[in-house]
C-alpha cells in the first residue's frame, strides 16, 4: 500500500482547500492552527550535509523556520531559534523535535524589531555553541490592507523592522564570526517577486530581502560566505491565519491558486535550505533567489 501512495503526485497526498475557517490571534500558534502543519519531513533521507555545524534560525518556533529546524538536525547541525515570547510553547515543540533528532537547540525568546535583541542573538549562539556556520532569517510579520490609506506608520515601521532590519542587524552581528564557507540565507517571497495589491508593507520587504541577498552575495564573495533567498509561495503555517486582514473564509482557500492546487507544507521548502546551506551541494551558489512556488513559472 505504501509503494501506492508513494507512486501519487505530492498534491494527492498532502491537505489540499477547502479549510476548516479559523483565525489565530497575533503572533499565531502553530499548536493551534487545523490542519496541524507537516514540519517533520518522515521521508527525508539525510546525509551528513551539515555534520558540526551550528545554524541560526529566526522564526524557528513554527513554519518554515521550524522545519528547516528539524532537518538541519537530521543533516547533523546543532540549532539556535528564535521565537516571541508569546510563542514559547511552539518553540519547545521544536526544541523537543531537534533533540530527537539527537541535536542541541537553545530558544532565545525576544522581538526582532530591536537591534539590542537582534545582537543578543548572535552574542547567546557564540556563547552557547562558540560558533556559527549558517544563519537563516526566516522570522516575519504579514498583514493584508484593502488600502494604502489603512496601513499606518507603525505598521509600516514594525514591518520593516522585523522583516528587513533584523536581515541587517543579524547579519552585520554575525559576521565577525561567520568564517570561510558559513551561509546566509534569507526568507524571501513570490510576492517579493510580483508584487501583492494588499500586501503593500509586506511584498515590499520581501523584495528588499531578495535585493539584499544580492548586494550581501556581492560583498561577502571574497570572505568565502555565500548568501542566497528561498522564495516560497503558499505555504501552511500559522502567519496567514494570524494576518489581521484575512477572514476565516479566505483561510478556507488558502493555496488554491498555486498550479499545484494547495499549498505547501513547510517539510517540501525545508529542503531547499539544505541544499543552500550545504557545501558540497551548492558551493558555487551565491546570489540567488530559489523559487519554489507550486508550478508559477512566471513572476507575474
Amino acid at each position: 500500500m505504501k509503494n501506492k501512495e508513494h507512486a501519487q503526485k505530492p498534491q494527492d497526498l498532502e491537505p489540499k482547500p477547502p479549510f476548516p475557517p479559523q483565525k489565530l490571534e497575533k503572533p499565531g500558534l502553530e499548536s493551534e492552527l487545523h490542519p496541524r502543519p507537516h514540519y517533520e519531513a518522515p521521508d527525508y533521507k539525510a546525509a551528513g550535509k551539515l555534520d558540526g555545524k551550528v545554524a541560526v534560525i529566526t522564526g524557528g518556533d513554527s513554519g518554515i523556520g521550524r522545519s528547516v529546524a528539524v532537518v538541519y538536525a537530521k543533516e547533523g547541525a546543532d540549532v539556535a531559534i528564535t521565537a516571541l515570547p508569546a510563542e514559547h510553547g511552539d518553540a519547545e515543540e521544536t526544541r523537543t523535535a531537534v533533540e530527537a533528532a539527537g541535536k542541541r537547540c537553545i530558544v532565545i525568546e525576544g522581538d526582532l524589531s530591536s537591534q539590542a535583541f537582534a545582537r543578543d542573538v548572535i552574542a547567546r549562539t557564540m556563547k552557547e555553541f562558540g560558533r556559527i556556520d549558517i544563519l537563516v532569517h526566516n522570522a516575519a510579520h504579514q498583514n493584508h490592507w484593502k488600502s494604502l490609506e489603512e496601513v499606518t506608520d507603525e505598521e509600516w515601521d514594525r514591518t520593516f523592522k522585523v522583516n528587513i532590519y533584523a536581515y541587517f542587524w543579524l547579519v552585520k552581528a554575525a559576521l565577525p564570526h561567520l568564517k570561510p564557507g558559513a551561509t546566509i540565507i534569507a526568507s524571501g517571497s513570490q510576492t517579493g517577486i510580483a508584487g501583492s495589491g494588499q500586501l503593500p508593507a509586506y511584498s515590499t520587504t520581501k523584495g528588499a530581502i531578495h535585493t539584499f541577498t544580492k548586494t550581501l552575495a556581492q560583498l561577502l564573495l571574497e570572505r568565502g560566505i555565500r548568501v542566497n533567498c528561498v522564495a516560497p509561495g503558499p505555504v501552511w503555517t500559522p502567519l496567514n491565519p494570524a494576518d489581521k486582514g484575512r477572514s476565516p473564509e479566505d483561510v478556507s482557500k488558502f493555496g488554491k491558486k498555486a498550479p499545484i492546487g494547495r499549498p505547501a507544507q513547510p517539510e517540501e521548502i525545508a529542503p531547499a535550505y539544505v541544499f543552500l546551506a550545504s557545501e558540497g551541494d551548492a558551493s558555487y551558489i551565491t546570489g540567488e533567489i530559489v523559487n519554489v512556488l507550486g508550478g508559477t513559472t512566471v513572476a507575474g
